[in-house]
Order: structure tokens, then sequence, then C-alpha cells
């Protein structure tokens, strides 16, 4: 019975050398893809380090307003009622604010309904 496959036909390449040449090429394409999303990989990393400098940067200014508003507020208020209540009053007030807002996170910390058991 015949081989159903050639190995060579005339002045072509043997199926071995075929397979051979596929998977060298196959691996140089694997490594030719991984080193294109590296690359892409690499932008993405430096388009997001940027942005987050830019956030970080903006959350101080922001922080060194907010200081200089409560300062603000204690200068105000040292007028009318001295500075050290004053002081008293603005830290009281920010701190409800901020024990508020810590009530509220707890609160969408818990699960909405506890599964029956």
């Amino acid at each position: 019975m015949a081989d159903p496959i050639p190995l060579a036909l005339d002045g072509e390449e043997s199926l071995t050398a075929v397979v051979g040449r596929l998977a060298g090429e196959t691996r140089a394409l694997a490594t030719a893809e991984i080193a294109v999303y590296k690359a892409k990989f690499g932008e993405t990393a430096t388009a997001y380090k940027s942005a987050a400098m830019f956030f970080a940067i903006a959350g101080v200014l922001a922080l060194a307003a907010l200081i200089a508003l409560l300062v603000g507020a204690i200068l105000t208020l040292a007028t009318l009622v001295g500075p050290g209540w004053a002081t008293a009053i603005v830290v009281l007030v920010v701190l409800a604010i901020a024990g508020a807002l810590a009530m509220v996170g707890k609160s969408k910390l818990k699960p909405e309904s506890e599964p029956a058991t």
C-alpha cells in the first residue's frame, strides 16, 4: 500500500522539514506576541503611574485647602468666643462629620440580608 502523505515531492521540502519550520515559526510568533503585550503593558503602566501621581498631588492639595478652611473657621470663631473655644467647636464639628461618614461607610459593609441557615 502506498504512503498517503508523501514525505517529499520533487523539489519540495519533506514533511518533517515543514513541521520543523512550522514549530520554529510558531515559537517566533509566540515570542513576538509576548513582546507586543509587554510593550502594551509597559505603556499602560506608565500612563497609570502618571495618573496616580497627579491624583496624589491633587489629594495633598485638597487636604491643604481643607486645613486652611478649618484654620479660617477657627480664626473667624475666635473673635466671637475666644481661640480655645473656637478650636474646640471646629474640632468637635469635624469629628462629628467624620463619625457620621464612618457610620455610613460601616453600614455599606453590612450585607443587605443575612442568608437563611
